[in-house]
């Protein structure tokens, strides 16, 4: 039998005496919890938070043929914010480490500090991760295909030559034998 002990912040964290998670419980209350860089957003004239600059973001989805028009805080990420606004929009990963969401800015600017997914020599040619990506201005970007970045991104490396088919690792992997 493994005992599993948690680290003393954790236990100080999730550690209730029993009364109070008795009283909690009884009471189903939740809780709701929110980053601390994101400010609540409003489309049709909500409060928000004046020290909080926000921009207009133009999606022009090609694989849809649409074109999303939607407003997002400096603090919040482009793709949860149309999320919250029932827009969708090609995503993956979610954490900036694929292309699914890669897209090529035609004007404005945005911040992408965790965008691992791409190079920093693809970012100098325009190519943004709207899931990490943050609006330094009014933005307008298109999407582009998955693929085409990818092989941008990783195609020098995978490019030499086809690659041979081990049928034997094949049938470990899945268990036949």
């Amino acid at each position: 039998m493994d005992i599993h002990t948690p680290c003393s912040a954790c236990f100080s964290i999730n550690h209730k005496p029993a009364l109070a998670r008795q009283s909690l419980s009884s009471r189903n209350i939740r809780f709701k919890t929110k980053s601390q860089l994101q400010t609540p957003v409003s489309v049709n004239g909500g409060v928000q938070s004046p020290s909080i600059q926000t921009h207009k973001v133009t999606v022009h989805d090609r694989q849809r043929g649409v074109v999303h028009e939607f407003f997002v805080p400096e603090d919040q990420y482009i793709l949860h914010t149309a999320e919250d606004q029932n827009i969708n929009l090609p995503f993956a990963c979610r954490h900036g480490c694929c292309t699914s969401c890669a897209v090529r800015v035609k004007s404005g600017q945005l911040r992408q500090p965790e965008a691992l997914g791409i190079s920093a020599e693809l970012k100098s040619k325009g190519y943004a991760l709207l899931c990490v990506g943050f609006p330094s201005s009014d933005l307008e970007v298109e999407t582009q295909d998955e693929d085409e970045v990818y092989w941008l991104q990783f195609g020098r490396y995978f490019a030499r030559g086809p690659i041979e088919r081990d049928d034997y690792a094949l049938e470990l992997a899945m268990g036949d034998e």
